[in-house]
């Protein structure tokens, strides 16, 4: 413990961020980064404690508090505030490959179970960590790491998102050779085309992709897996058969991209009409940051009335893509009740705190709108639409109803009906699991949306075929994705290898 008084004499200093109207302006990263004698103090806050929850990744009435990776915390913070920036890298990616995405994205369950949260604030605990590998990065800390000793193991990695590079690091590091296929034209699934530029720049993910190559990790872009051979007919894409014939083991980590439909529009679909300026969150996200690298067309909101229906982080990153690209008007429908601002007697520290958070999308919202775009307990019923002289049809408003408890069930409050003007259309209602193809191809079993194992398991019920992250637990954050690549990959690693060398993390 560098400074045992340090919670003491230090208060909590949050990095600044761009005021929002300026950063509106742009899709640049807008937090920044304090300088390093303020991150020293920050470091000293920690307070090394005997248990540190911060690192449990505990289960507290459903959700999970403390990090998944059981990053070593306490470690590094000491090592921030002694200067020893070197060392706290090494502490920092011994446990987590990729500190440069979750210091970004990470919602910080660490910071959430930090013991200093019980009676004040917590440790800065999401950024001392990117700073520690932004220090790294700069400082030339972080250099190519190839293994003296090579197997003669093949392994391909199917898909490129957090879990994929987590599993191909890994087993790239042991030795093994690793190639990752991506259906995209960029590697990175969600955090290249998921989490909008303003969040995650995406020159931070191709530094890290570089780094791999440089390492040894294959990857192949603009791939597409087929069934057989013979459906193959491009060198663009590769058959399951091919695939299970030229590799050792076959890792599928292909996310939950299934988006959960929004009845509304089935409805309108089942009935012929398939109405423009209605969206999938992802299909909007990726088209703006399509646009930005590439210039391609973009889903513009531009002078639009938009209404996104979600309220969670996806949907956020819709809120302030649109503001960005110069939405006229901008809500938010979010079927849950609202949140307090405060804990309740009956949700204490360290349980997840059910508290309201008021996002970067929800700040630009309010400065450029004046008020906040989210509407609670509030869902659609029905789409407007008018019909064009060329006999398609274009979105002009949103029917939205109440929902509430009725009779003792949660429903819809009939005589609540509200028409709000809308031109485009956004759903970020969640996902509601794994691409049924690929797994169809590879005949592994689905349950409830997504691959099925043994518990703590990764290996699925098809010989040498193995699964991670969002495909394997369902929709989650980034920092689970990092933890399932790395448990798949020691798994992976014995069975190749017929003993264990790498750590589990779950």
């Amino acid at each position: 413990m560098g400074k045992p008084t340090g919670f003491l004499e230090y208060t909590r200093t949050d990095n600044k961020t761009e005021e929002p109207l300026v950063r509106i302006k742009n899709f640049n990263e807008f937090r920044l980064q304090a300088n390093e004698e303020e991150r020293r103090k920050q470091g000293a806050r920690c307070m090394n404690c005997g248990v540190p929850f911060c690192q449990s990744a505990l289960k507290l009435k459903g959700q999970t508090v403390g990090c998944p990776l059981h990053n070593l915390i306490p470690e590094w913070n000491d090592e921030i505030y002694n200067g020893n920036y070197s060392h706290a890298a090494d502490r920092l990616m011994k446990s987590n490959n990729f500190p440069e995405f979750t210091g970004r994205v990470c919602p910080a369950l660490c910071e959430k179970a930090c013991i200093n949260g019980k009676y004040g604030d917590p440790v800065t605990v999401h950024e001392n960590e990117l700073f520690v590998i932004e220090t790294a990065f700069r400082n030339g800390y972080i250099k190519p790491r190839t293994s003296s000793v090579r197997s003669d193991r093949k392994v391909a990695v199917i898909g490129s998102g957090p879990a994929g590079l987590a599993c191909a690091d890994q087993l790239n590091h042991r030795g093994h050779e690793v190639t990752v296929y991506e259906k995209a034209d960029r590697v990175g699934g969600l955090l290249m085309y998921g989490i909008p530029n303003m969040k995650l720049d995406k020159s931070v993910v191709d530094r890290r992709v570089k780094l791999m190559e440089e390492e040894g990790v294959r990857f192949v872009t603009n791939c597409r897996i087929c069934e057989t051979d013979s459906d193959a007919t491009t060198p663009d894409e590769i058959s399951v058969p091919r695939l299970l014939e030229e590799y050792d083991a076959v890792i599928l980590c292909c996310g939950a991209e299934k988006p959960r439909k929004l009845e509304a529009w089935e409805a309108e679909k089942a009935e012929g009409r398939d109405i423009g300026g209605v969206y999938y969150a992802m299909d909007y996200l990726t088209a703006g940051t399509k646009h930005l690298l590439d210039g391609t067309p973009a889903i513009s909101a531009e002078g639009l009335n938009v209404v996104i229906v979600g309220g969670g982080d996806t949907g956020n990153d819709c809120v302030g893509t649109a503001i960005r690209q110069g939405a006229a008007a901008v809500c938010q429908l979010v079927r849950k009740k609202e949140l307090p601002l405060e804990r309740s007697a009956k949700n204490p520290w360290p349980e997840w705190p059910n508290v309201r958070k008021t996002d970067y999308g929800q700040e630009e919202a309010i400065a450029a709108f004046g008020s906040d775009p989210r509407i609670y307990e509030t869902g659609v019923k029905s789409l407007k639409y008018e019909t064009l002289e060329d006999g398609s049809y274009k979105l002009t408003g949103v029917e939205t109803i109440k929902v509430g408890r009725k009779d003792g069930k949660y429903a819809e409050l009939e005589g609540t009906e509200e028409i709000i003007p809308a031109d485009l259309l956004i759903i970020a209602s969640g996902f509601s699991g794994c691409d049924e193809g690929i797994a169809g191809m590879f005949k592994v079993e689905v349950e409830k949306g997504v691959v099925r194992t043994e518990e703590k398991k990764h290996a699925t019920n098809v010989d040498k075929v193995f699964t991670a992250g969002d495909m394997h637990r369902g929709p989650s954050l980034v920092v689970w994705a990092i933890a399932e690549g790395r448990n798949c990959a020691s798994e992976v690693d014995e069975y190749l290898m017929g003993y264990r060398a790498l750590e589990r993390v779950l």
